[in-house]
């Protein structure tokens, strides 16, 4: 692909969307590419998340309230992106949708994921804090991005304080255990309703770590799913 056009990466930026990794979709796995649906008449993959704690302000600045505020919120930051920076540029969102997408296999083609023992991904520079937010498909020509290179911090942590610090033992056996942890978050003093004590026992990136609000808000969604399967019927 020659010709390519600059990539907006300050706009998304300044939206909080300030992980962004660009794929040609003819390089996708085929396996990947499976996911996304009928992918024509586009060329490129964008995958954007945030780290830290920018996006969460941003949402809060924004006033966005609702049951998806920072759903709500990435889908107009994309879409005003692309407006103002990508008007000739057609584009699909396939996540935030109904679209089930493997966002942890292209966080790890992109180099931003490896798994840690509370199965949260984890990245050395940002740590646990950071999620994906986007996947859009579009008609740029945008410079594909090569991986961050990057190893998993867990391997040079002999220590593990996540594995000490889980209420629920989830770790305990020396792989995770869903089902622990689940039974631990639905009791009634669980000290994991609102977050994960074993993520905040990791010390990597721990500078950016969410304030309270965002963890009540992010386990909150969680916590609902855990109760919507385990509800008696």
């Amino acid at each position: 692909m020659t010709g390519f056009q600059p990539f907006p990466g300050a706009a998304f930026d300044r939206c909080g969307l300030n992980r962004q990794h660009v794929f040609d979709l003819a390089d996708l796995p085929p396996a990947v590419a499976a996911t996304l649906g009928d992918t024509a008449p586009f060329r490129q993959l964008i995958l954007l998340g945030h780290a830290g704690k920018a996006l969460w302000d941003c949402v809060k600045a924004a006033g966005a309230g609702g049951e998806h505020p920072i759903d709500d919120f990435t889908v107009r930051s994309i879409e005003r992106c692309f407006a103002e920076h990508l008007p000739a540029s057609r584009f699909r969102l396939v996540y935030p949708g109904d679209h089930p997408v493997g966002l942890q296999r292209l966080g790890t083609l992109a180099g931003w994921h490896h798994a840690s023992p509370f199965m949260v991904g984890i990245d050395p520079e940002w740590g646990t804090w950071y999620a994906y937010r986007a996947v859009v498909l579009a008609d740029t020509r945008f410079r594909p991005f090569p991986a961050v290179n990057r190893s998993s911090p867990c391997t040079s942590c002999p220590a593990r304080p996540c594995i000490t610090a889980c209420p629920a033992q989830a770790m305990a056996d020396g792989s995770f255990s869903l089902a622990r942890c689940s039974v631990y978050r639905l009791q009634p003093d669980s000290a994991c309703t609102a977050t994960c004590q074993a993520r905040l026992a990791c010390p990597v990136g721990a500078a950016h770590r969410y304030d309270v609000d965002q963890l009540r808000h992010s386990y909150s969604i969680s916590l609902q799913t855990l109760r919507q399967i385990h509800r008696p019927s």
